[in-house]
């Protein structure tokens, strides 16, 4: 929302009134006098007018959490547990999940009250990777390589899926990177090469790597630097 449209909803003065107070230098966003009508303001953001404040900034949030097998990609559920019940923070219940896990599927979950920061993540044209490994009940074949970057056609949504890259760790081991996330897409995709998925863990999603030292439930605060990499 814009600063001038801000003011004149919060107050009922009229957007000129809006542009008299800005004009004034009595108003301060985040701090620090704002004298752009257009300034780009949003429930993170701290509004005052001289000392009197309009808007108190709520705390943005960006969380990693080892999702455990089991443990639903939900915010609530009233039969299983959920990732947000893992969370001992205040502010859990103003959380949103960018990018869930299957029940059965392990790894790597970023939660988030930032929608700005969490569609950066999940947008599909931002083509952010996602690396899994796999863990399949029959022999890889080498062909699965190829045809996996081929892509597969999915008839029930009308699309073939982007290119991904598989790499064959082991007879029944691999490390799938795809830039998409299809509903049960991997498992999916290794039905198509006769073989079934019987683990999936997430590694990474784009430059976030899950910590080796963060272990099952646990869950700790994105650096500044983590967040940028959005």
């Amino acid at each position: 929302m814009k600063l001038d449209r801000f003011l004149a909803k919060q107050s009922s003065m009229g957007r000129t009134a809006a542009h008299r107070l800005i004009a004034a230098r009595r108003i301060r966003v985040d701090g620090v006098i704002c004298t752009n009508n257009q300034e780009e303001v949003g429930r993170f953001t701290r509004i005052e007018l001289d000392e009197e404040v309009l808007q108190q900034s709520q705390r943005v949030l960006y969380l990693m959490l080892h999702k455990p097998v089991g443990i639903l990609s939900a915010t609530t559920d009233p039969v299983h547990p959920t990732v947000i019940d893992l969370l001992d923070d205040p502010d859990k219940h103003t959380l949103h999940i960018a990018g869930r896990l299957d029940r059965n599927t392990s790894g790597l979950v970023l939660l988030t009250n930032d929608g700005r920061w969490s569609k950066r993540v999940t947008e599909p044209l931002e083509l952010v990777p996602k690396v899994y490994l796999v863990e399949t009940a029959e022999d890889i074949v080498p062909e699965a390589v190829s045809a996996f970057a081929a892509g597969f056609y999915f008839h029930t949504e009308d699309l073939t899926t982007l290119p991904a890259a598989l790499e064959i760790l082991a007879p029944r081991r691999a490390r799938l990177t795809l830039h998409e996330g299809r509903y049960h897409q991997v498992k999916r995709m290794f039905h198509r090469v006769q073989n079934r998925v019987t683990a999936l863990h997430r590694e990474s999603i784009g430059g976030l790597h899950l910590p080796a030292d963060l272990l099952p439930g646990q869950w700790r605060e994105l650096t500044p630097q983590q967040v940028a990499l959005f």
